[in-house]
């Protein structure tokens, strides 16, 4: 599978999605955006890691309401403003607020977290409306 190299511009400028086919790729839709960090009770757990990667995938794969997303993981911290504590960020939009709260109650949302819940500490999530 060819990778997509994604580049974000804080300000909403994701214009593939990543991890995508090159035939596959989606615009981004700056209508709604989804941000969740994630941090883990064992983060160096490489089996752990590799199950939540493989999961959040096949997840984001199967969502009928996730237009683009980015998965990340922390770079090395160059400046004191950035907070680089977390082991995954995702970056998921939507055409709207609706097809948000749809896609948490999704079966595919619903059996990643049943899937990955345990590795998690803490979860942070930020929802915007586009302007």
């Amino acid at each position: 599978m060819k990778r997509v190299i994604c580049t974000l511009v804080v300000l909403g400028l994701l214009t593939t999605s990543c991890n995508q086919k090159n035939d596959n790729m989606k615009t981004f839709d700056a209508a709604f955006a989804h941000t969740v960090y994630f941090w883990f009770k064992n983060p160096d757990n490489q089996e752990h890691r590799r199950t939540f990667e493989t999961s959040l995938q096949k997840f984001l794969t199967n969502s009928k309401y996730a237009k683009t997303n980015f998965i990340g993981t922390p770079p090395k911290a160059s400046r004191d403003v950035v907070d680089g504590s977390f082991t995954y960020s995702l970056i998921v939009t939507f055409e709207s607020a609706e097809a948000q709260q749809n896609y948490q109650e999704e079966e595919a949302h619903l059996i990643f977290i049943e899937e990955c819940k345990d590795f998690w500490d803490k979860v942070v999530v930020y929802d915007s409306n586009g302007i």
